[in-house]
Protein backbone atom coordinates (compact mmCIF):
# COMPACT_ATOMS: atom_id res chain seq x y z
CA UNK A 1 0.00 0.00 0.00
CA UNK A 2 3.04 2.42 0.92
CA UNK A 3 4.24 1.83 -2.53
CA UNK A 4 0.89 2.30 -4.19
CA UNK A 5 0.70 6.31 -2.37
CA UNK A 6 4.10 6.63 -3.32
CA UNK A 7 3.26 5.91 -6.84
CA UNK A 8 0.34 8.37 -6.87
CA UNK A 9 2.27 10.89 -5.26
CA UNK A 10 4.86 10.91 -7.88
CA UNK A 11 2.30 10.97 -10.66
CA UNK A 12 0.86 14.34 -8.31
CA UNK A 13 3.62 15.48 -8.52
CA UNK A 14 4.63 15.40 -12.11
CA UNK A 15 0.84 17.10 -13.41
CA UNK A 16 1.02 19.88 -10.26
CA UNK A 17 2.37 22.16 -12.81
CA UNK A 18 -0.44 22.01 -15.00
CA UNK A 19 -2.71 23.30 -11.45
CA UNK A 20 -0.38 25.95 -11.01
CA UNK A 21 -0.19 27.28 -14.42
CA UNK A 22 -3.70 27.25 -14.27
CA UNK A 23 -3.86 29.47 -11.07
CA UNK A 24 -1.21 31.60 -12.52
CA UNK A 25 -3.72 32.63 -15.00
CA UNK A 26 -6.62 32.87 -13.25
CA UNK A 27 -4.92 35.29 -11.39
CA UNK A 28 -4.23 37.54 -13.81
CA UNK A 29 -7.35 38.53 -13.73
CA UNK A 30 -9.29 37.58 -10.45
CA UNK A 31 -7.91 39.11 -7.14
CA UNK A 32 -8.14 36.98 -4.27
CA UNK A 33 -11.03 34.63 -3.92
CA UNK A 34 -8.75 31.86 -3.22
CA UNK A 35 -11.78 30.06 -2.18
CA UNK A 36 -13.69 30.49 -5.20
CA UNK A 37 -10.58 29.40 -7.39
CA UNK A 38 -9.93 26.15 -5.12
CA UNK A 39 -13.56 25.19 -5.87
CA UNK A 40 -13.37 25.44 -9.24
CA UNK A 41 -10.62 23.84 -10.13
CA UNK A 42 -11.75 20.91 -7.78
CA UNK A 43 -15.38 21.09 -10.12
CA UNK A 44 -13.25 20.88 -13.12
CA UNK A 45 -11.04 17.64 -11.78
CA UNK A 46 -13.80 15.78 -9.92
CA UNK A 47 -16.27 16.15 -12.66
CA UNK A 48 -18.95 18.10 -10.77
CA UNK A 49 -20.99 21.06 -11.47
CA UNK A 50 -21.03 24.02 -9.12
CA UNK A 51 -23.74 26.76 -8.32
CA UNK A 52 -21.97 30.04 -7.34
CA UNK A 53 -23.74 31.73 -4.99
CA UNK A 54 -23.04 35.69 -3.91
CA UNK A 55 -24.23 39.29 -4.11
CA UNK A 56 -23.56 41.40 -7.51
CA UNK A 57 -20.72 42.52 -8.23
CA UNK A 58 -18.39 39.74 -6.76
CA UNK A 59 -16.52 38.45 -9.99
CA UNK A 60 -18.37 35.44 -10.11
CA UNK A 61 -19.20 35.29 -13.86
CA UNK A 62 -16.00 36.58 -14.42
CA UNK A 63 -14.17 34.04 -12.52
CA UNK A 64 -16.32 31.03 -14.83
CA UNK A 65 -15.14 33.46 -18.21
CA UNK A 66 -11.41 33.08 -16.95
CA UNK A 67 -11.18 29.62 -15.87
CA UNK A 68 -12.61 28.63 -19.90
CA UNK A 69 -10.24 31.37 -21.73
CA UNK A 70 -7.58 29.11 -19.56
CA UNK A 71 -8.68 26.14 -20.86
CA UNK A 72 -8.46 25.04 -24.79
CA UNK A 73 -12.38 24.20 -24.77
CA UNK A 74 -15.55 25.81 -26.15
CA UNK A 75 -17.06 27.93 -23.92
CA UNK A 76 -20.69 28.86 -24.08
CA UNK A 77 -22.83 31.43 -21.68
CA UNK A 78 -26.70 31.37 -21.32
CA UNK A 79 -28.06 34.07 -20.12
CA UNK A 80 -31.52 32.80 -17.80
CA UNK A 81 -34.28 34.77 -18.01
CA UNK A 82 -38.12 34.33 -17.28
CA UNK A 83 -38.93 33.89 -21.32
CA UNK A 84 -36.02 31.46 -21.57
CA UNK A 85 -37.60 28.17 -23.38
CA UNK A 86 -36.17 24.30 -22.73
CA UNK A 87 -35.14 25.18 -26.85
CA UNK A 88 -33.53 27.51 -25.78
CA UNK A 89 -30.71 26.22 -24.02
CA UNK A 90 -31.10 22.51 -25.52
CA UNK A 91 -31.79 22.93 -29.23
CA UNK A 92 -34.65 21.82 -31.40
CA UNK A 93 -35.87 20.06 -34.79
CA UNK A 94 -35.98 22.60 -37.63
CA UNK A 95 -37.87 21.76 -40.28
CA UNK A 96 -36.21 22.17 -44.10
CA UNK A 97 -38.71 22.69 -46.65
CA UNK A 98 -36.16 22.15 -49.59
CA UNK A 99 -35.62 18.96 -48.34
CA UNK A 100 -38.70 17.97 -46.77
CA UNK A 101 -37.88 16.96 -43.02
CA UNK A 102 -36.29 17.63 -39.75
CA UNK A 103 -33.19 18.76 -39.41
CA UNK A 104 -31.33 18.94 -35.63
CA UNK A 105 -30.10 22.48 -34.38
CA UNK A 106 -28.07 22.05 -31.55
CA UNK A 107 -28.41 24.36 -28.75
CA UNK A 108 -25.78 26.23 -26.70
CA UNK A 109 -25.33 23.22 -24.38
CA UNK A 110 -23.29 21.63 -26.49
CA UNK A 111 -19.89 23.41 -24.95
CA UNK A 112 -17.47 22.08 -22.55
CA UNK A 113 -18.18 25.10 -19.81
CA UNK A 114 -21.53 26.20 -19.78
CA UNK A 115 -21.81 29.41 -17.59
CA UNK A 116 -25.97 29.28 -16.73
CA UNK A 117 -26.05 33.13 -15.20
CA UNK A 118 -28.55 33.72 -13.11
CA UNK A 119 -29.96 30.10 -13.24
CA UNK A 120 -32.40 31.13 -10.76
CA UNK A 121 -34.28 33.79 -13.02
CA UNK A 122 -35.74 31.00 -16.02
CA UNK A 123 -38.65 28.87 -15.10
CA UNK A 124 -38.49 25.17 -13.46
CA UNK A 125 -38.98 23.54 -17.24
CA UNK A 126 -35.88 25.46 -18.23
CA UNK A 127 -34.17 24.37 -14.86
CA UNK A 128 -35.53 20.67 -15.67
CA UNK A 129 -33.84 20.43 -19.24
CA UNK A 130 -30.73 20.53 -17.34
CA UNK A 131 -31.52 17.58 -15.75
CA UNK A 132 -30.33 15.10 -18.41
CA UNK A 133 -27.40 16.97 -19.49
CA UNK A 134 -25.59 17.16 -16.05
CA UNK A 135 -26.35 13.29 -14.61
CA UNK A 136 -25.85 11.59 -17.96
CA UNK A 137 -23.65 14.36 -19.97
CA UNK A 138 -26.46 14.05 -22.99
CA UNK A 139 -29.39 15.62 -24.26
CA UNK A 140 -32.75 14.25 -26.24
CA UNK A 141 -33.85 16.18 -28.65
CA UNK A 142 -37.19 15.09 -30.34
CA UNK A 143 -36.22 10.53 -30.97
CA UNK A 144 -32.41 11.30 -30.74
CA UNK A 145 -30.09 11.31 -27.82
CA UNK A 146 -26.93 13.13 -28.53
CA UNK A 147 -23.20 13.09 -26.31
CA UNK A 148 -22.31 16.52 -25.06
CA UNK A 149 -18.52 16.90 -25.49
CA UNK A 150 -15.80 15.80 -23.01
CA UNK A 151 -15.44 17.47 -20.54
CA UNK A 152 -18.50 18.48 -19.77
CA UNK A 153 -19.54 20.83 -16.58
CA UNK A 154 -22.12 23.37 -15.46
CA UNK A 155 -21.43 26.51 -13.82
CA UNK A 156 -23.80 27.88 -12.18
CA UNK A 157 -24.42 31.55 -10.15
CA UNK A 158 -27.42 32.58 -8.19
CA UNK A 159 -28.29 36.54 -6.52
CA UNK A 160 -29.24 35.82 -3.09
CA UNK A 161 -30.68 38.53 -2.43
CA UNK A 162 -32.95 39.88 -5.22
CA UNK A 163 -36.05 37.23 -4.72
CA UNK A 164 -38.47 38.70 -7.25
CA UNK A 165 -39.07 37.15 -10.10
CA UNK A 166 -36.73 34.19 -9.19
CA UNK A 167 -38.16 30.87 -9.45
CA UNK A 168 -36.46 28.10 -6.70
CA UNK A 169 -34.13 25.16 -7.91
CA UNK A 170 -36.11 22.01 -7.41
CA UNK A 171 -34.59 19.35 -5.02
CA UNK A 172 -33.29 17.18 -8.20
CA UNK A 173 -31.37 20.32 -10.06
CA UNK A 174 -29.80 21.22 -6.46
CA UNK A 175 -28.66 17.41 -5.83
CA UNK A 176 -26.97 17.59 -9.48
CA UNK A 177 -24.78 20.18 -8.07
CA UNK A 178 -21.51 18.85 -6.65
CA UNK A 179 -20.67 21.63 -4.58
CA UNK A 180 -22.89 25.02 -3.91
CA UNK A 181 -19.93 27.87 -3.19
CA UNK A 182 -21.13 30.56 -1.29
CA UNK A 183 -18.58 33.93 -2.25
CA UNK A 184 -17.91 36.42 -0.01
CA UNK A 185 -16.77 39.89 -0.38
CA UNK A 186 -13.02 40.43 -0.34
CA UNK A 187 -10.60 41.80 2.11
CA UNK A 188 -9.60 45.62 2.09
CA UNK A 189 -5.87 45.01 0.66
CA UNK A 190 -8.07 42.59 -2.09
CA UNK A 191 -9.85 45.39 -2.94
CA UNK A 192 -7.20 47.84 -3.38
CA UNK A 193 -5.46 45.54 -5.62
CA UNK A 194 -8.71 45.00 -7.50
CA UNK A 195 -9.10 48.86 -8.02
CA UNK A 196 -6.06 49.47 -8.90
CA UNK A 197 -6.36 46.73 -11.92
CA UNK A 198 -9.85 47.09 -12.84
CA UNK A 199 -10.94 50.94 -12.33
CA UNK A 200 -9.87 51.71 -15.69
CA UNK A 201 -12.34 52.22 -19.06
CA UNK A 202 -9.82 50.03 -20.97
CA UNK A 203 -8.89 46.87 -18.91
CA UNK A 204 -6.45 44.39 -19.59
CA UNK A 205 -7.61 40.97 -18.96
CA UNK A 206 -6.15 38.77 -21.31
CA UNK A 207 -5.11 35.00 -20.19
CA UNK A 208 -3.68 31.89 -22.11
CA UNK A 209 -4.99 29.04 -22.64
CA UNK A 210 -2.95 26.59 -20.95
CA UNK A 211 -4.24 23.51 -20.43
CA UNK A 212 -6.59 20.94 -23.15
CA UNK A 213 -9.91 18.65 -22.49
CA UNK A 214 -7.15 16.25 -22.98
CA UNK A 215 -5.25 16.87 -20.35
CA UNK A 216 -7.96 17.67 -18.29
CA UNK A 217 -9.07 13.97 -19.07
CA UNK A 218 -5.57 12.75 -17.96
CA UNK A 219 -5.74 14.89 -14.99
CA UNK A 220 -9.17 13.49 -13.77
CA UNK A 221 -7.37 9.65 -14.50
CA UNK A 222 -5.13 10.68 -11.80
CA UNK A 223 -7.78 11.93 -9.55
CA UNK A 224 -9.85 8.60 -9.56
CA UNK A 225 -6.42 6.85 -8.47
CA UNK A 226 -5.66 9.02 -5.15
CA UNK A 227 -6.02 6.75 -2.58
CA UNK A 228 -8.60 7.36 0.24
CA UNK A 229 -8.34 4.84 3.50
CA UNK A 230 -11.01 2.77 4.67
CA UNK A 231 -10.90 4.91 7.68
CA UNK A 232 -11.87 8.20 5.99
CA UNK A 233 -14.60 6.24 3.52
CA UNK A 234 -16.25 5.33 6.69
CA UNK A 235 -15.96 8.95 8.13
CA UNK A 236 -17.57 10.31 5.14
CA UNK A 237 -19.86 7.92 5.03
CA UNK A 238 -20.97 8.81 8.96
CA UNK A 239 -21.11 12.62 8.12
CA UNK A 240 -23.76 11.90 5.47
CA UNK A 241 -25.88 9.14 7.62
CA UNK A 242 -25.44 11.67 10.45
CA UNK A 243 -27.93 13.82 8.39
CA UNK A 244 -30.24 11.25 7.65
CA UNK A 245 -30.36 9.23 11.13
CA UNK A 246 -28.80 12.33 13.57
CA UNK A 247 -30.12 10.12 16.49
CA UNK A 248 -28.05 7.18 16.19
CA UNK A 249 -25.15 9.26 16.18
CA UNK A 250 -25.91 10.70 19.25
CA UNK A 251 -26.84 13.87 18.02
CA UNK A 252 -30.43 13.96 19.17
CA UNK A 253 -31.16 17.74 19.48
CA UNK A 254 -31.01 17.60 15.16
CA UNK A 255 -33.31 15.50 14.83
CA UNK A 256 -36.71 17.88 15.00
CA UNK A 257 -34.15 20.03 12.61
CA UNK A 258 -33.82 18.18 9.74
CA UNK A 259 -36.37 17.45 7.28
CA UNK A 260 -34.52 15.13 4.58
CA UNK A 261 -30.84 14.55 4.69
CA UNK A 262 -28.12 13.99 2.16
CA UNK A 263 -28.47 11.90 -0.63
CA UNK A 264 -25.86 9.02 -1.93
CA UNK A 265 -25.00 11.33 -4.47
CA UNK A 266 -23.49 13.39 -1.82
CA UNK A 267 -21.58 10.43 -0.42
CA UNK A 268 -20.08 10.22 -3.87
CA UNK A 269 -19.40 13.49 -4.65
CA UNK A 270 -18.14 14.19 -1.02
CA UNK A 271 -15.31 11.25 -1.77
CA UNK A 272 -14.34 12.90 -5.29
CA UNK A 273 -14.26 16.46 -3.89
CA UNK A 274 -11.93 15.18 -1.42
CA UNK A 275 -9.71 13.56 -3.69
CA UNK A 276 -9.46 16.63 -5.66
CA UNK A 277 -8.67 18.78 -3.40
CA UNK A 278 -6.17 16.66 -2.46
CA UNK A 279 -4.51 16.74 -5.84
CA UNK A 280 -4.66 20.52 -5.56
CA UNK A 281 -2.64 20.79 -1.99
CA UNK A 282 -0.49 18.33 -3.84
CA UNK A 283 -1.02 15.02 -2.32
CA UNK A 284 -1.97 11.52 -3.66
CA UNK A 285 -3.79 11.00 -0.41
CA UNK A 286 -6.95 12.00 1.26
CA UNK A 287 -6.48 13.55 4.87
CA UNK A 288 -9.69 14.13 6.90
CA UNK A 289 -8.75 17.77 6.23
CA UNK A 290 -9.84 17.46 2.68
CA UNK A 291 -13.20 16.26 3.91
CA UNK A 292 -14.03 18.98 6.11
CA UNK A 293 -12.98 21.49 4.48
CA UNK A 294 -14.91 20.86 0.48
CA UNK A 295 -17.92 19.00 3.34
CA UNK A 296 -19.24 21.83 3.65
CA UNK A 297 -19.91 23.12 -0.11
CA UNK A 298 -20.86 19.37 -0.75
CA UNK A 299 -23.58 19.12 1.66
CA UNK A 300 -25.11 22.68 2.33
CA UNK A 301 -27.66 22.47 -0.50
CA UNK A 302 -28.48 18.59 -0.04
CA UNK A 303 -30.10 19.05 3.68
CA UNK A 304 -33.62 20.20 3.73
CA UNK A 305 -34.55 21.38 7.24
CA UNK A 306 -37.82 21.70 8.75
CA UNK A 307 -39.99 24.80 9.88
CA UNK A 308 -38.86 24.52 13.71
CA UNK A 309 -35.27 24.98 12.77
CA UNK A 310 -36.28 27.99 10.89
CA UNK A 311 -38.10 29.18 13.65
CA UNK A 312 -34.89 28.80 15.64
CA UNK A 313 -33.50 30.87 13.28
CA UNK A 314 -31.02 28.11 11.89
CA UNK A 315 -29.47 27.27 8.59
CA UNK A 316 -28.59 24.37 7.14
CA UNK A 317 -25.31 25.19 7.61
CA UNK A 318 -25.38 25.52 11.13
CA UNK A 319 -27.08 22.08 11.02
CA UNK A 320 -23.83 20.55 9.19
CA UNK A 321 -21.10 22.20 11.16
CA UNK A 322 -22.61 20.55 14.07
CA UNK A 323 -22.59 17.31 12.66
CA UNK A 324 -18.46 18.23 11.52
CA UNK A 325 -18.19 19.43 15.42
CA UNK A 326 -19.93 15.90 16.55
CA UNK A 327 -18.33 13.15 14.50
CA UNK A 328 -15.27 11.72 15.93
CA UNK A 329 -12.77 12.25 13.05
CA UNK A 330 -10.51 9.26 12.33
Amino acid sequence: MDYQVTVIQEMVRNKSQLIERLKEQIGRVVVGQKELVDRLLVGLLANGHILLEGVPGLAKSLSVETLARCINAKYQRIQFTPDLLPADLIGTLVYNPQRGEFITKKGPIFANIVLADEINRAPAKVQSALLEAMQEKQVTIGEETFKLPRPFLVLATQNPLEQQGTYPLPEAQLDRFMLKVKITYPKKSEEKEILNRMAYTKRDLTVEPVISPEEIMDLRSIVDQIYLDEKIKDYILDLVFASREPGEYGLKNLENLIECGASPRATISLCLAAKAYAFIQGRGYVIPHDVKTIGMDVLRHRIAITYEAEAEELTPEDIIQTIFDEIPVP
